[in-house]
């Protein structure tokens, strides 16, 4: 009986051996599957870290900054600095902490190289208020504040409004000057022309300002073959000091006299 009981006992602690045996091996296989995986991802991201660290980059569209200013704006400097992250973090993202920009892209050329595709928001001009330039979209909407003008973005003046906030309309007593401006910032891109100031008087009438030269364009009639002229003769006048009169100008215009202070 007793030798039965020792057999029984036996035959008990060698299975649970077994299955402590199988425990073991099963734990250090498991182990040995995460130690590998572990490996296997360390090795991919420093083979992502590395062969995908951005050397080169093309910068499109910016006009309000430099490709350098753009380049420090997205590249941080470090493993960051990655063409795959940049092309998730700059997926069409709007930019809401820099002046004059709406949204940047990031666009994978190569492992290492990067475009970089900055839409700025649209600007008509701006005018100063409290020691700042206020600039305003094609709406009259006050998007940007800064202490510096923007080369490229002409200053409106002889407009009459009172308190301006931010990404609030400009209170100006007629809206109808919006589209003037508008129409008219059109007109000088279309012709390459970029004046430093544009003043409406308070009968419409308008003055192109280019350093101390003054263009006198009278009011909308024949604007568009006003700038059209114009942008013949501003190399001419660029860096003097007077008048150029347009008021008058026709079709039957066959001279235009800059006269100098």
């Amino acid at each position: 009986m007793s030798e039965r009981r020792s057999k029984k006992r036996a035959v008990l602690s060698g299975g649970m051996m077994e299955r402590d045996f199988m425990r073991f091996t099963f734990k250090q296989k498991l182990i040995a599957a995460v130690a590998v995986f572990l490996l296997l991802a360390v090795a991919a991201l420093a083979f992502l870290l590395t062969q995908y660290r951005v050397t080169q980059v093309e910068v499109i569209g910016n006009s309000h900054y430099t490709e350098e200013e753009i380049q420090e704006m997205v590249l941080q400097g470090g493993v960051l600095d990655n063409s795959l992250i940049l092309s998730v973090k700059y997926q069409n993202r709007s930019i809401k902490d820099i002046p004059f920009i709406e949204s940047m892209d990031v666009e994978i050329l190569g492992k290492d190289s990067i475009r970089i595709m900055v839409y700025e928001k649209s600007l008509a001009g701006c005018v100063t208020y409290l020691g700042n330039y206020m600039y305003f979209d094609r709406e009259g909407i006050v998007v940007e504040s800064a202490s510096e003008a923007t080369q490229g973005v002409p200053e409106i003046t002889g407009l009459q409004f009172g308190s301006i906030q931010l990404y609030q309309k400009l209170p100006v007593e007629n809206e109808e000057i919006f589209k003037k401006i508008l129409n008219l910032t059109q007109l000088l891109e279309k012709y390459q022309i970029s004046a430093d100031k544009i003043y409406f008087d308070g009968e419409g009438n308008v003055t192109l300002y280019f350093g101390q030269a003054r263009v006198r364009l009278g009011d909308e009639s024949r604007i568009d073959e006003k700038i059209m002229q114009l942008s013949v003769m501003v190399p001419a006048i660029e860096g003097k000091s007077g008048v150029l009169d347009m008021t008058e100008f026709n079709e039957n215009t066959k001279h235009l006299s800059f006269v100098p202070d």
